[in-house]
């Protein structure tokens, strides 16, 4: 699924990367806890979070993960936005909750992983 479908099927505002609107992203995975990002997510994927702080754009670093999804409306600080620009990421927020960002996407046809790193 291409990120600018994203955008649209969530009624959600780009607010860094609108340049890469076109990349494409496979599975989308939400949590709250950077470390279960660390354990099971993989690139193509389009995380899903309501948690705003910097560790959040430096775990997506560290899995090679290029777009994130801010959820219930959140935003990230300023300095979240420019270290996700240098690190080439495209940043959205969407005014649904996780669990509700996360059914549109399933029904939309966007796989998503399980505890297991199987995909669903």
């Amino acid at each position: 699924m291409y990120l600018y479908e994203i955008r649209d099927i969530l009624d959600a505002e780009v607010i860094a990367g609108k340049s890469r609107m076109n990349r494409e992203v496979d599975f989308a995975f939400g949590a709250d806890l950077m470390s279960d990002v660390l354990a099971f997510v993989n690139e193509r994927t389009v995380l899903l979070t309501g948690l705003t702080n910097p560790q959040v754009i430096r775990t997506a670093e560290m899995m090679d993960i290029k777009a994130i999804v801010y959820v219930r409306g959140k935003r990230p600080d300023t300095a979240s936005l420019e270290l996700a620009e240098e690190n080439g990421m495209t940043i959205m927020c969407t005014p649904y909750t996780l669990y509700t960002t996360s059914g549109i996407l399933y029904n939309a046809g966007l796989k998503g992983i399980d505890q297991l790193g199987v995909v669903k």
